[in-house]
């Protein structure tokens, strides 16, 4: 059985300010990148424990995957057989805050 993939608003946001900025130089790029992460997402609802665990998360272990430069967050429930997307973050910022996600 797949788990489903649930994107929080902070990843939303993410997402949208990543194809934003992307798009003030090259608007093909932009879209290539959205759905790029997007589709790489996907993996997730059938291997949700694919990525590393990262320990920095205020709710205990999350995981990461990486997409090009960027670092996907996220939260696995076995409880709810969900994976919760967190933020999606360029690799040479600083860490988002989870405590916010």
């Amino acid at each position: 059985m797949d788990f489903k993939v649930i994107w929080s608003g902070a990843a939303i946001a993410d997402l949208h300010d990543i194809c934003s900025y992307v798009a003030r130089d090259n608007p093909q790029e932009a879209e290539r990148m959205g759905f790029g992460i997007l589709d790489h997402v996907r993996i997730l609802t059938s291997f949700p424990f694919i990525g590393p665990t990262y320990p920095r998360g205020t709710r205990g272990p999350l995981r990461e995957i990486v997409f090009r430069p960027y670092r996907i967050f996220y939260d696995v429930s076995e409880e709810t057989h969900s994976v919760q997307i967190l933020h999606v973050w360029h690799g040479a910022r600083q860490e988002p805050d989870f405590g916010t996600a």
